[in-house]
């Protein structure tokens, strides 16, 4: 009897061969869920939730974060790949196939009598001589490379969705983090806006040097397409206001009250007229100029009309991230008060138009001065194509930057996992004495598992692909499997790359789960109220 039903006779106690068989079963169970999503001819897994709500995605960490895992030793491994997913933005399903693969390997060792602390020793040995492989392996490149970097976001955005939608997105994803990387500065994807709109087709989403606002003009007479602009970004009230402490105003006529209401309208009329006078004068010097006003407060009717009169588009009530985003687009700086109005803050727009969709409004800011924002607008018939398309973009974007970060690659279609299990099996097994051995051989074919699954989903029969990759790896050539011919091929040919940094923290993450649970000899249910 386990020492801790001695403790808490209620106790539940899993011995050391049920605790094994319990952890690698579920990692199989995952394993095998998961395994049928990966690379570009991966399958669809639909999500319902407990409303009714439907999901379609091949995403890994959707899956992962979507779906309701019981088993506790699953969901230590979603855990572990959410997290690869929350550092690197990729390499999720990745994961899980390497911790499953692993456990499956060891099972087959476990089975004849190995113990598991001599497998988990070749694992770590595995995993330290597979990251130093890797850092020889990767391939540096210039980062202002548009091809290659295009290669990478074709890669990545292919596992996730349609090959030709994937590729009308390559152009828009690698331009929109392009447009905001500067020499020697961090690269902040905040700056890339992702905007929806459920309107038209898939294939309508395009990249916008610029900006997309969520709201339009609120006066009919104002213009709705303007070139040439002049931007004036602001944060003045053009509204009556309330005073800020509790006052009265008392008149014993009807004239005065008359006279009260003209004062209050003069003061937010002349803040308007110093706003007329300044388009004026710099849209007077300059034929064809046109002007727009983007408030973060209000404009009342009056002030309206008084703008439309003059052809001023007016947008009012703006969010505050647009205006910092505005500002940064479009250059300019936002003023708090007319007395600052002149024309060196303006920022300035090739184009400006407003689009209505059903009763939604959007005001597109476009030709900007200064990119170092721009919008991916996202286009789409229903909530799932768009929900889909936005999973996508944002994995897309995370493996561009991951990239400029690193200056450097990784050939993709397995390549890598071909190489090193070769690299394992020739240099580092041969170095090392006694059982490890069989960890290491253990972690070489789990390795292969990688591109066994990519010949699996497309259709190809996984042994071959696997024996004529050996193959030509023997030669000294480096080699990938190709889902479209089934045969081994050059990655660098076909422009497959995968991200520096998601592989070393597969490989980092990965041995280190599988170890942990080939180590756990007694499962204990025992709770909270073993104190009792």
């Amino acid at each position: 009897m386990s020492s801790v039903k001695t403790l808490n006779a209620n106790a539940e106690v899993m011995g050391s061969q049920a605790a094994l068989f319990m952890n690698i079963n579920a990692a199989k169970g995952l394993f095998d869920v998961m395994k049928t999503n990966l690379g570009p001819k991966g399958t669809i897994k639909m999500l319902v939730s407990g409303a009714g709500d439907i999901k379609l995605t091949k995403d890994g960490n959707v899956l992962l974060r979507e779906m309701q895992i019981q088993n506790p030793t699953a969901v230590m491994i979603a855990r572990a790949a959410v997290a690869q997913d929350d550092v690197t933005g990729d390499g999720t399903t990745t994961t899980v196939l390497l911790i499953g693969e692993l456990l499956k390997q060891a099972e087959r060792y476990l089975g004849e009598g190995v113990h598991p602390r001599v497998i988990s020793e070749g694992y770590e040995v595995a995993k330290k001589a597979a990251v130093e492989f890797l850092r020889g392996y990767k391939e540096d490149f210039d980062v202002s490379d548009r091809e290659t970097l295009r290669c990478l976001a074709r890669t990545s955005l292919r596992t996730k969705l349609r090959e030709d939608l994937a590729d009308q997105l390559t152009d828009a994803v690698v331009d929109g983090v392009m447009t905001i990387h500067r020499e020697n500065e961090p690269i902040d994807l905040h700056m890339v806006e992702i905007m929806t709109m459920r309107h038209k087709l898939s294939s309508d989403t395009r990249l916008i040097r610029g900006l997309v606002l969520d709201h339009g003009a609120r006066h009919p007479d104002m213009p709705k397409h303007m070139e040439d602009v002049y931007v004036l970004n602001c944060n003045i009230s053009l509204e009556y206001e309330k005073s800020e402490v509790n006052s009265g105003f008392f008149y014993s006529s009807a004239e005065q009250r008359e006279r009260l209401v003209a004062a209050e309208r003069a003061v937010t009329d002349e803040k308007v007229q110093k706003i007329i006078e300044l388009k004026r004068k710099v849209c007077g010097a300059k034929e064809g100029a046109s002007f727009v006003v983007v408030n973060q407060k209000g404009i009342d009717l009056q002030s309206l009309d008084l703008l439309a009169k003059e052809g001023i588009m007016a947008l009012r009530r703006a969010k505050k991230r647009n205006m910092e985003r505005l500002q940064l687009a479009c250059g300019g700086l936002t003023i708090n008060s007319v007395e600052e109005l002149e024309e060196g803050v303006l920022g300035r727009a090739g184009k400006v138009y407003e689009h209505v969709l059903g009763e939604e409004k959007f005001t597109f800011v476009e030709d900007v001065a200064n990119p170092t924002s721009c919008t991916i607008l996202i286009k789409g018939p229903n909530n799932h194509t768009i929900a889909q398309l936005k999973d996508a973009v944002r994995d897309g974007l995370r493996a561009v930057k991951n990239a400029m970060d690193d200056g450097a690659l990784v050939p993709g279609a397995g390549a890598f996992e071909v190489a090193c299990a070769a690299h394992l099996r020739e240099h580092t097994k041969k170095k090392v004495v006694g059982k490890s051995k069989i960890g290491i051989e253990a972690f070489a074919e789990a390795l292969m598992g990688v591109p066994k699954i990519l010949a699996e989903n497309s259709g190809y029969d996984a042994q071959e692909a696997v024996i004529a990759l050996a193959e030509e790896q023997a030669n000294g050539v480096c080699c990938g499997f190709d889902i479209s011919s089934g045969l081994p091929i050059d990655p660098h040919l076909s422009g497959v790359y995968d991200n520096y940094i998601v592989k070393r923290q597969v490989l980092q993450s990965a041995p280190v789960i599988a170890s942990q649970l080939l180590l756990v000899d007694e499962v204990l249910r025992a709770g909270m109220n073993m104190r009792r």
